[in-house]
């Protein structure tokens, strides 16, 4: 059996195939982000999952594809983790922008973007992935993404520079305290998972003019930074995969359109694609 993992800082994706490559089970895991949840946490998480634990001495091959891996060091903790699960495994540990780019792929060079919990890109010719601009992390990047939206969201909350309607009403789901939102993001694991967790505030009432606004602001700071300075931008195809993509894609389109740039697909969720790649390219 083989394992196909895409991995966020929020949640992770898991699909197992057969031996005659065909789906034999999906199922869902927390998100596990080296940066940001405590290594020795992986393996139990994983072993809290009855599914995966019902396989694990079945699987031969892992692919995991996750935030936070596009460094050799985290690659490798995220491996020796694994490992511990699926013990009998070949392990192997890719950033989730190669999972992006399997899953966007549609035979045609294009840049492909990531806009979840947290946001990356990169371009990807079918075969070569060319990375030309860090990953900086929700403190200092991450523009578009869920993090990014629920820290505005939270800031303006706090700052009293919501409308009085939306404030109130986020007053009224969350009766979130100073103390409470600094000890979240400060002390606790996943800080960026918790603030992308507000985003949902956002989605539910996007047609406010007053989030239009703020929405439309942070998806230009994304292309501006992570999608301008490919010079490939101003003649690809830029598709998209990731949840807050899906869900403010009028909006990314509009600011496509206002940039003169060719937005083509927009995927929610990418492990189906993702899947089907292996099928036809690696398995």
């Amino acid at each position: 059996m083989v394992a196909i993992v895409d991995s966020g800082s929020t949640k992770s994706d898991w699909v197992i195939l057969d031996d005659f490559k065909k789906v034999f089970l999906k199922t869902e895991t927390i998100g596990f982000n080296p940066n940001f949840i405590n290594r020795e946490l992986i393996a139990p998480e994983i072993q809290k999952n009855s599914n995966l634990v019902s396989v694990k001495n079945s699987i031969t091959k892992v692919f995991f594809y996750g935030s936070g891996c596009g460094v050799k060091k985290n690659c490798e903790t995220i491996e020796e983790e694994l490992t511990k699960v699926f013990g009998k495994a070949e392990i192997t540990v890719k950033e989730d922008l190669m999972a992006a780019a399997y899953a966007a792929y549609s035979g045609k060079p294009a840049i492909v973007c990531i806009l979840g919990t947290g946001s990356n890109s990169c371009f990807f010719d079918g075969e070569n992935l060319k990375i030309e601009l860090p990953s900086l992390g929700f403190l200092i990047g991450d523009e578009g993404s869920g993090s990014a939206i629920g820290k505005q969201l939270v800031r303006r909350y706090f700052m009293k520079k919501l409308p009085s309607d939306l404030h109130t009403e986020f007053e009224a789901n969350y009766q979130l305290t100073v103390e409470d939102a600094l000890k979240n993001m400060y002390h606790t694991p996943r800080p960026n998972a918790y603030l992308a967790n507000f985003t949902k505030f956002v989605i539910e009432r996007k047609d406010h003019p007053y989030f239009r606004d703020m929405v439309f602001e942070e998806m230009k700071s994304f292309f501006e930074y992570q999608v301008l300075p490919y010079e490939e931008a101003k003649d690809a195809e830029i598709n998209f995969i990731g949840s807050i993509a899906y869900y403010y894609e009028n909006i990314l389109r509009s600011v496509a359109t206002e940039l003169n740039l060719n937005v083509g697909h927009v995927v929610q969720k990418p492990i189906e694609s993702l899947v089907d790649y292996h099928i036809k390219y690696i398995l």
